[in-house]
């Protein structure tokens, strides 16, 4: 398993995601570890990322599924290529499509499990399926469709 998170291995400019960008001081800092198969990663959701009293707002939760997909999907194609992460040419990804399913509600005051894995991949496109767990047990289930893009330093300048 990587050591650090993919996330860290973003380059400081683009690094701002609301939801992984490391440099965003205002975001949620998901960090998708990978262990060569799987992306695992671990959140801790806090009291104003409530639905309702008690349960986790479903936004914040396709959020994590997203972009831990995400950060799944470049590790994989780093592996795909034998190449170290974060190596350049940078590789990255956008979400091109994104499904959520709520098995049901998730509770708010316990740590968050996610786990991804690669379903198909080509050179231009990941489908990730995603978990969110709840001492073992299955609340949320996503699918990501990551799309491969040019450099997200370079996305800007266009």
């Amino acid at each position: 398993m990587l050591n650090k998170p993919i996330q860290d291995y973003y380059p400081d400019e683009v690094a701002i995601c609301y939801g992984c960008g490391r440099n965003n001081a205002h975001g949620l800092h998901i960090q998708t570890f990978w262990d060569g198969e799987e992306g695992v990663a671990h959140f801790k959701p806090q009291p104003h990322h409530t639905a309702f009293p008690g349960f986790v707002y479903g936004g914040l939760l396709a959020s994590l599924i997203d972009c831990h997909s995400i950060g799944t999907a470049i590790a994989a194609l780093y592996r795909a290529e034998s190449r170290p992460i974060g190596s350049e040419p940078e590789i990255t990804c956008v979400t091109g499509a994104l499904n959520v399913t709520y098995l049901r509600p998730t509770p708010i005051d316990a740590e968050l499990e996610l786990r991804a894995r690669v379903k198909l991949m080509s050179l231009r496109k990941v489908i990730v399926a995603s978990r969110i767990y709840v001492d073992g047990q299955e609340y949320v289930r996503g699918e990501v469709v990551a799309v491969r893009v040019p450099s997200r330093a370079t996305m800007g300048a266009r």
